[in-house]
């Protein structure tokens, strides 16, 4: 069996978080966004130019052509192809996080439906001499990858919509402790922010995996990523894909830096490093940022999906054999989606949505000079929504029932030791002062004599939630919240507290009785949301046009 292997981590220069990477697919000079002339330049910050930091590695801008395989399948095969393409596969382990930063699996709707989450991951590894060749940067050979596209996808427990969230290459996060599972080197959790494709670096894409659902809440089920040479081969398979631009472009300045895209105005088709350059493509695009780049590669994604369902000559065998063999030596999985049967069956799931529902985002951010980090407010919106599988497209947001089995508690009330923290800080407001013990002597009057108040900490919660540590106490903690008149779906089994708790949010800063706010199941204007059926082109800069 195949496995992820970490690579020795490359020195940084000893700007923290500034890890860059030139975008040219072969040149080996660093460069910058770009103002209107074409040459290096930046983003306005209180009156000054910034300049972006030099890249000193390519980029793969782009691990969703994975869904080529998940989406047309490729069983069918003899026992010994089947199991040569079983051999292709590379696989590693889901999750190299701690158990206090991973997300609690989402409980069953009321037909026993759950949802599926995957994360897409685009690695920029120059582990060969194809993906040498391809992403340039000889200094670089061998050296810690990075998880330069990172795309979580989610199907709906009732398959009818999906939805994608990307994450900005450029995003600052604080990363969690993760141990490489074959060398058993441990990365501490940073202390200070990174960059997140560093994550990639720290034992594999585990690590990634862990990022995501330290930051998000949102349990993963399965990743899948694919490298340089995937990218090229899989575009080639596939036979093209449709990609408009609404001037002509040449991705390229005058000092050499660019991906070296150059297509004429209108719809072009493009394979194999054509199809590598439009998703590394960053100078020309709109404001020569990151995030237009992202932009264009849901377009790529979009279109690719509909070429695979639209394309009745991918229904040929042999095209289809070409297909799975390129698809399962360019995929490495989480060991759990390891085999082509259940890549199959993956498809099979993935085929039920319509193109139209599905729903194409990227994760709200703010900048932090030339980095970004997420938008408070309206990230932690995007993240509840797909939390609680809710479509992102705007169609049916009303919460689906769940199949809640209410647990008989172990005790009666007056034995149930519940602990009451504060957790009414907002980003605009201070804490109601004494709300911990306030709500602990309500419960004592409601005959929860064990109720004690924790006055030690001061947390920011925008809702009241009830934690609990084990299954044996999910009794409990539900008839606090029957008793409370807390929703069934703010009692969550967390591994960060010792017994039931009780976290009074920023939704009941006074009173005595908690009133469920009614909650916005909008997304975010701030998410870039792009439909799956749209047919949209990139605007240029005409800067770059010719």
């Amino acid at each position: 069996m195949q496995s992820v292997r970490s690579k020795k981590a490359r020195p940084h220069d000893g700007r923290a978080g500034e890890l860059g990477w030139d975008d040219s697919l072969y040149g080996e000079n660093g460069g910058g966004v770009q103002n209107g002339g074409g040459q290096g330049g930046g983003r306005v910050h209180d009156g000054q130019v910034k300049e972006r930091p030099r890249r000193r590695r390519r980029v793969l801008r782009w691990s969703a052509t994975v869904l080529s395989v998940v989406i047309l399948g490729t069983a069918g095969a003899g026992y010994v192809y089947y199991r040569h393409l079983n051999d292709n596969l590379k696989k590693g382990d889901l999750n190299l996080g701690e158990a206090k930063d991973r997300a609690a699996a989402p409980t069953p709707n009321a037909a026993g439906q759950t949802p599926l989450n995957i994360l897409l991951i685009g690695s920029d590894a120059r582990d060969s001499v194809e993906n040498q060749k391809l992403g340039g940067a000889r200094d670089t050979f061998g050296g810690a990858p990075r998880a330069d596209v990172q795309m979580l996808l989610h199907l709906s427990a009732d398959r009818t919509n999906m939805s994608v969230v990307s994450m900005p290459r450029d995003t600052l996060l604080q990363l969690p402790k993760c141990t490489d599972p074959e060398t058993h080197q441990v990365y501490p959790a940073t202390t200070s922010l990174a960059m997140t494709n560093d994550s990639l670096g720290r034992g594999g894409p585990g690590c990634t995996v862990a990022t995501w659902e330290k930051l998000t809440g949102i349990h993963i089920d399965h990743f899948m990523m694919v490298d340089f040479a995937g990218v090229v081969s899989m575009a080639d398979a596939i036979g093209g894909v449709p990609v408009c631009v609404d001037k002509n472009i040449y991705s390229h300045t005058s000092t050499g830096h660019g991906s070296g895209l150059k297509l004429k105005a209108g719809t072009t088709s493009v394979k194999g490093k054509q199809a590598l350059q439009w998703l590394r493509t960053r100078y020309g695009f709109e404001d020569g940022s990151d995030i237009a780049r992202t932009k264009a590669q849901h377009q790529y994604m979009s279109s690719m999906v509909r070429q695979l369902r639209e394309n009745a000559t991918l229904s040929n065998p042999n095209k289809l054999r070409n297909l799975a063999e390129k698809a399962t030596e360019a995929l490495t999985v989480d060991k759990g989606l390891g085999s082509v049967a259940k890549l199959y069956d993956l498809s099979t799931e993935l085929k039920k949505v319509p193109t139209e529902r599905i729903t194409m985002t990227t994760m709200p951010y703010v900048y932090v000079g030339v980095r970004v980090v997420p938008k408070e407010g309206d990230a932690d919106q995007l993240f509840r929504l797909v939390r609680e599988d809710i479509p992102l497209d705007g169609k049916n947001t009303k919460k689906k029932p769940v199949a809640e089995k209410t647990e008989a508690p172990l005790d009666s009330d007056d034995k149930i030791a519940v602990q009451v923290q504060n957790g009414t800080r907002s980003s605009t407001l201070a804490p109601a002062s004494g709300r911990a013990s306030a709500v602990a002597q309500l419960l004592v009057g409601k005959g929860f004599t064990a109720a004690r108040a924790d006055s030690s900490t001061l947390l920011s919660e925008e809702k009241t939630v009830i934690r609990f540590p084990t299954a044996d106490l999910k009794g409990d903690a539900q008839r606090l919240a029957e008793a409370l008149g807390i929703p069934l779906s703010s009692v969550q089994q967390s591994t960060e507290v010792s017994g039931v708790t009780l976290v009074v949010g920023s939704d009941w800063r006074t009173g005595t009785e908690y009133k469920a706010p009614k909650e916005d199941n909008t997304t975010p204007e701030s998410a870039n949301i792009l439909n799956g059926a749209a047919k949209e082109c990139m605007k240029v800069d005409p800067s770059y046009s010719w």
